[in-house]
């Protein structure tokens, strides 16, 4: 059994899908799909813009949802669609390409959704007053400990389980510094702020999560063509009410990446290929399980060997 996997924010890089849309007219398609849908030029900035320009949360979430929906039809176009997995899943802003990929709502919602997404996040706390930090070496309970402790009064919580040694924690700034020094103190091999503009994935994110209730509200979402695990719940869904209530849900709630990959290879899944820009989904996976083979895919070659291995 596989599943497809899509990437969250950070695998961001410039000239990410160009080969891929000079390649396949159905990879092009999409990212035209999302320039008109976004009523600007965003395949421009991704493949000749600055880096710094993508990296803006508006950009990046439907930057790597175009690239990730773009390997998507790559592999439509070699024979290999969606229901050639037994789940898709994504990490943050990835599940809504896993939706996408799935159906559950069109690439031209998914940009508008993305864009909106990202504004909200950025707007819900003030430059300068949230952080994030990666604590490498302390499992999840241990995590959460530190941030518990580290909250003092201010928010610090767990925000992204990625795998059994990597757990980001999200809040204040202050609260988020204090984490870091808690996190080394108590045995951690790292401990680092991350170059984020926002505190993703933690309570302070509620202004976003009401914003984000009202633009899902005017997007129609369609049963996905197989199940979505999702990472307020790490397990799969397909009911499109449940799927809107979720990603409300997932605006303020803990990415749970390492139970959702577990719950995957609990249900059967062997194989994982990540869709879409950079590697850091598939170093997760055989991280969190070692007996998962984990395949990146960004790339016509990567497609077309794919398609090989899937199709044989």
């Amino acid at each position: 059994m596989r599943a497809f996997v899509f990437p969250g924010q950070g695998a961001q890089a410039i000239g990410m899908g160009k080969a891929l849309a000079e390649a396949y007219p159905a990879a092009k398609a999409v990212f035209d799909e999302v320039d008109d849908a976004l009523g600007e030029n965003l395949s421009g900035l991704i493949w000749e813009g600055d880096i710094a320009d993508l990296t803006l949360t508006t950009n990046a979430q439907p930057a790597l949802m175009a690239t990730s929906m773009a390997v998507m039809r790559a592999l439509d176009a070699e024979g290999v669609d969606v229901t050639a997995a037994s789940f898709v899943a994504g990490h943050s802003l990835g599940e809504y390409s896993a939706l996408a990929a799935a159906g559950a709502f069109s690439v031209g919602n998914a940009a508008r959704l993305l864009r909106a997404r990202g504004a909200a996040m950025q707007e819900a706390v003030p430059v300068g007053v949230g952080a994030m930090a990666a604590l490498l070496g302390l499992d999840f309970d241990a995590a959460r400990a530190v941030a518990e402790e580290a909250a003092a009064g201010e928010v610090c919580e767990a925000a992204n389980d990625n795998d059994p040694g990597q757990v980001v924690v999200s809040g204040h700034k202050a609260a988020v510094e204090r984490a870091v020094e808690i996190a080394k103190a108590k045995g951690a091999k790292r401990a680092l702020l991350l170059p984020v503009s926002a505190p993703f994935h933690c309570s302070l994110m509620a202004p976003a999560a009401e914003m984000m209730a009202k633009a899902l509200d005017e997007v129609a979402i369609s049963a996905p063509t197989v199940p979505v695990v999702s990472n307020v719940l790490a397990e799969g869904v397909t009911d499109p009410a449940h799927i809107r209530a979720l990603l409300v849900d997932q605006i303020t709630g803990s990415v749970r990446w390492r139970e959702s990959v577990g719950y995957m290879a609990a249900k059967g899944v062997t194989e994982v290929f990540e869709l879409g820009a950079g590697k850091a989904l598939s170093g997760m996976v055989k991280r969190i399980d070692r007996a998962l083979t984990a395949t990146a895919v960004s790339t016509p070659e990567n497609v077309q060997a794919m398609a090989a291995q899937v199709n044989a």
